[in-house]
């Protein structure tokens, strides 16, 4: 027995002894494209034995000749090494399935590496984090060429977007939505929380196979779905403040009354008054699953948001569908989308915070503290300064009146796709969206503001507007994949679409009101005006419906999975367009070729040059403009010819070529391209020659712009570990665009009033830049209260009258006329995204810098109310580092045109995921984050808020109503009916259960 045993206890002690004395001990470094790779498993195949690569790389193991070792990697390709010494240094490539990831196009998906032109995919991952109340918020500095600015941030006002800068003068220049395939979607009607990703097309011969639509760029958004297994329920919620990020410096009520001003004896803080710490609500429940062939996803929202501005904000209620089967032995694909959306926004009045700047800060709120005998009952017990033009109580505005809306929008499509055989599949897309609205304001018999309150007569005022937009789509295409070689695969495509849209709208305003014992937006029969004649406004318009037909095709070819072409030619007409012109074409092709395919350089996963050009067009917002329009005469019995037919109306179109270059290597990737467009035939309405056309005005086409620009994106995984990871990416883009012919020389933008209602400061010029800021530059010195002026041409006169004339060189001698001068301009010369993503453990931090360089704004706050005018001493005045207390007289110079830069950490999040027990029932993951939005922002620029603003609306004054269209040649100017812009903290928390 005891021979045995010793036996038992020899035999593993020889064997342990002898893996000692044959094993070898192996080292060596293991790296990627970038350099030593830490944290690499390193194991002996077929054993326990194993180790994990140093911060250098390097590792040590014990293994004998012959034996294989085994490397692996996150992200990277699993690499096996025979030991033949003992060093085995192995250079580890990354997996480069990014390279197939599925990207969705116009009609179809193709893999990214196939892509021959500048589409940019986003998935939920890298989306913008935080209190998102707009779809268009996620992808805001992600996406290079693309800008997303909502100035001020109006929780009830939709982000201008741009991509590639202006693609159209008379057309809608936001890019073109598609949603789940469906076109000209709105993105009002998706929940953020509900988007899987989003796929920018950025260039024409991407764009292209869209046509009309997608002129400005187009936007696919994907939404989730379900999968088929076990039905799984996730909770999303979030509860957010916010509070004003910045201001615009003021006097206080003692500096103002120390500066000259009008002292009524109080010291109120009207900003204050008026604002608020918004608290803002979201919560989102989904439901997935599905069984066989079958699957579905349900989810429902419930955003409530707050504005920072006094009874401004939404409440929203969103629902959404995604089934999908298969049948007919899954030869037949059916997916089913609906979506439906009830939106209450309270719009408040942003001119609030406008009379929360200007206002007298020694005015009290109520007439019971008024300095002086005042009767505060015929202004609902509030203070004003009558008689003061463009001077209101801005908390009697927020309190006094009301100025809400409500939408609804429902969407439904069905998506049917039939598999003839392996190489053949036939589509089918129906759907329908449906949006109605309705918007109420009410001014109270006691409100001066627009409520005329002083009128012995005619006080109080109602106005609603209403209106439903319908939309229809049916399209059939087919797909044709013929594998010609092992070396050559090609696809056909072909298709019909056919869009059908119309509108109507009602508007009603309406006063006279008896009292305020009712809100008589709900009782107008009520309303004075009724016995007055001529006092009630209204108007209505409704559209015939607005067709579009198209027939489409793309050709598709890959060679030796390196060479890539794609063309495409849409062929459409549309009823908007003139008789003789109703059709057009739009060509596009695009060829890529991987030279590491054929060139083999060392660590490199790929390297494609790839050209495109592609043609869009742009079709008009509005419907009937090849015909005569007519208007009704002021009898309302007979009409007035306002403008001649044009049956020659044709498409804008947009040529665009576009280079590119896509690198990948290891853990860095990068892509850049060049382009550069041609816009030309705008439709817009012009001047004719009365002669001919007697009105004097048709709408023609006529003028053409041309942008060139630059695109860089760059990623790196700076740290890639198991348990830590660390990537960094920045986005860069930069462009000008050339008004190349126009019609007419002119300034834009009228500053307003009081006082600057002749000062238009944008130009606008054949072979000018857009959005170049003119005026007078001061010297610096004040002579008698007023600026002195530089004299630019040199001619011995200073002229600086904001005119045209002093703007240009009207008599070709080569130099301008006047004194006015370029001051700056409103698009930047390049912006900026810099993302930072780090995840360790259970941990997760995303960071997002943001920045736009190069532009100016005409700071209009500063322009009114800087200068300290005698006359002007029941104003307040702003209180800048560039006030000169020795200038008293008013007038619009380059003292007011600030640079803008800036550069924000626009969001930040930190969350963690919290480890369950094994054998925990109820939760398969929780959540906790915490965010904050525009945390801090670096910038020179004294306004409330530096950012961009692409468009203008125009001037507003004295309690007037601002015109609804925007005008992209005009940009720079920062109105002051601007709302302001906040900062946002947000706590999070996911639950699946």
């Amino acid at each position: 027995m005891k021979n045995k045993l010793l036996k038992k206890l020899l035999l593993p002690l020889a064997l342990l002894l002898g893996s000692f004395i044959y094993a070898q001990s192996v080292t060596g470094t293991v790296s990627d494209a970038s350099g030593p790779l830490p944290g690499v498993n390193v194991l002996v195949k077929g054993t326990a034995t194993g180790t994990v690569t140093d911060f250098d790389g390097n590792y040590s193991i014990n293994a004998n000749s012959g034996t294989t070792l085994v490397f692996s990697f996150v992200g990277y390709l699993t690499q096996e090494v025979v030991v033949s010494g003992t060093t085995v240094n192995v250079t580890l490539a990354e997996d480069a399935a990014q390279l197939d990831e599925v990207v969705v196009v116009g009609y179809g998906s193709t893999t990214k590496k196939e892509i021959t032109s500048a589409v940019t995919k986003v998935g939920e991952e890298e989306f913008n984090r935080g209190t998102i109340n707009n779809p268009s918020e996620l992808l805001q500095g992600k996406v290079a060429g693309l800008s997303i600015y909502n100035k001020g941030g109006n929780p009830n006002d939709d982000a201008v977007i741009r991509l590639r800068g202006i693609s159209t003068v008379g057309s809608n220049s936001s890019p073109l939505i598609v949603i789940d395939g469906v076109i000209g979607a709105s993105l009002n009607n998706i929940d953020p929380s509900d988007i899987a990703s989003m796929t920018v097309l950025k260039d024409g011969s991407a764009a292209a196979i869209y046509g009309s639509r997608g002129s400005s760029g187009v936007i696919i958004v994907t939404t989730k779905s379900g999968k088929s297994g076990t039905t799984q329920v996730s909770y999303n919620g979030q509860v957010s403040t916010a509070s004003i990020s910045n201001t615009i410096d003021k006097l206080s009520g003692d500096e103002f009354a120390a500066a000259g001003g009008t002292d009524l004896g109080s010291r109120t803080d009207w900003l204050d008054l008026v604002t608020r710490d918004a608290i803002s609500n979201v919560h989102n429940v989904s439901i997935t699953g599905g069984y066989d062939n079958t699957n579905f996803r349900v989810s429902t929202n419930f955003r409530d948001a707050q504005g920072i501005l006094d009874k401004s904000g939404f409440k929203q209620f969103n629902t959404r569908l995604n089934a999908g089967t298969s049948i007919l032995d899954d030869k037949l694909k059916i997916d089913f989308n609906a979506s439906y959306t009830k939106r209450d926004s309270d719009f408040g009045f942003n001119e609030a915070l406008r009379y929360a700047i200007l206002y007298n800060p020694t005015a009290p709120v109520y007439g019971t503290d008024s300095p002086y005998p005042y009767n505060a009952i015929p202004y609902g017990g509030y203070f004003e300064t009558l008689g003061l033009f463009d001077s209101f109580n801005p908390v009697s505005i927020i309190n006094q009146n009301t100025n809400m809306g409500s939408r609804n929008e429902f969407t439904y499509s069905a998506n049917f796709k039939y598999s003839v055989s392996d190489d053949i599949a036939l589509n089918a897309i129906y759907s329908e969206q449906a949006s109605k609205y309705t918007n109420k304001e009410y001014y109270r018999t006691t409100s001066l503001f627009r409520g005329n309150a002083t009128s012995p007569t005619r006080k109080g005022l109602a106005r609603l507007t209403s209106g439903e937009n319908r939309f229809k789509l049916f399209e059939l295409y087919g797909d044709y994949n013929v594998n010609a070689s092992d070396k050559l695969n090609m696809k056909f495509t072909a298709g019909y679409s056919w869009q059908e849209e119309n509108y109507n709208n009602y508007f009603l305003s309406a006063g006279d009101f008896p009292n305020d014992n009712l809100e008589y937006l709900d009782a107008l029969e009520w309303s004075q005006d009724q016995v007055n004649a001529g006092q009630i406004s209204i108007s209505s318009d409704k559209s015939p419906n607005q067709r579009i037909i198209a027939f489409f095709g793309r050709f598709n070819a890959t060679f030796d999975d390196a060479i890539y072409f794609n063309a495409s030619i849409r062929r459409e007409g549309s009823t908007k367009l003139g008789e003789n012109n109703k059709w057009g074409t739009f060509p596009a092709f695009g060829l890529g070729v991987d030279l590491n395919k054929y060139l083999q350089f060392d660590n490199v996963d790929l390297f494609k040059v790839r050209l495109g050009y592609g043609v869009t067009g742009s079709l008009p917002s509005q419907y009937g403009l090849a015909v005569a329009r007519f208007n009704p005469a002021a009898d309302k019995l007979s009409t007035i010819q306002a403008t001649d037919a044009n049956p020659d109306l044709k498409w804008e179109e947009k040529a665009e070529t576009n280079l590119g270059i896509e690198y990948t290597a290891g853990r860095f990737n990068a892509t850049l391209d060049l382009y550069t467009r041609k816009v030309s035939d705008f439709i817009l309405e012009r001047a004719v020659d009365v002669a001919v056309y007697p009105t004097g005005r048709r709408v023609e086409n006529g003028g053409d712009l041309s942008t060139k620009g630059l695109e860089l994106a760059i990623n790196y995984d700076i740290i890639k570990k198991d348990d830590l990871t660390y990537t960094s990416g920045i986005v860069f883009s930069t462009y000008k665009t050339t008004l190349d012919t126009f019609d007419t020389s002119t300034l834009r933008g009228n500053l307003g009033a009081p006082g600057q209602n002749d000062t238009a400061v944008i130009l606008v010029a054949p072979g000018e830049e857009i959005g170049q800021i003119y005026g007078a530059v001061w010297d610096g010195t004040v002579t008698n209260g007023s600026q002195n002026f530089v004299d630019v041409n040199g001619d011995g006169n200073i002229d600086v009258s904001q005119t045209i004339g002093n703007a240009i060189d009207a008599d070709g001698d080569g130099v301008v006329d006047g004194d006015l001068t370029k001051l700056g301009k409103g698009i930047p010369d390049f912006e900026l995204g810099w993302s930072h993503t780090l995840k360790y453990k259970n941990w997760d931090v995303n960071a997002f810098f943001r920045g736009a360089f190069g532009h100016s704004l005409v700071n209009n706050f500063r322009v009114f109310y800087e200068p300290r005018v005698g006359s002007q001493g029941s104003y307040n005045f702003i209180n800048t580092k560039y006030a000169d207390p020795a200038i008293t007289n008013a007038k619009f110079s380059s003292l007011y045109v600030e640079k803008a830069d800036f550069f924000k950490l626009d969001n930040i999040s930190v969350g963690y995921t919290f480890d369950l027990p094994e054998g925990n029932k109820y939760f398969k993951d929780i959540r906790l984050s915490l965010s904050a939005q525009n945390l801090f922002t670096i910038t020179g620029y004294t306004g409330a808020d530096p950012e961009p603003s692409l468009q203008d609306k125009g001037s507003v004054d004295n309690g007037g109503f601002l015109g609804g269209s925007a005008d992209p040649l005009t940009p720079g100017i920062d109105r002051r009916y601007n709302y302001f812009a906040s900062r946002t903290i947000t706590l999070g928390v996911n639950v699946n259960f």
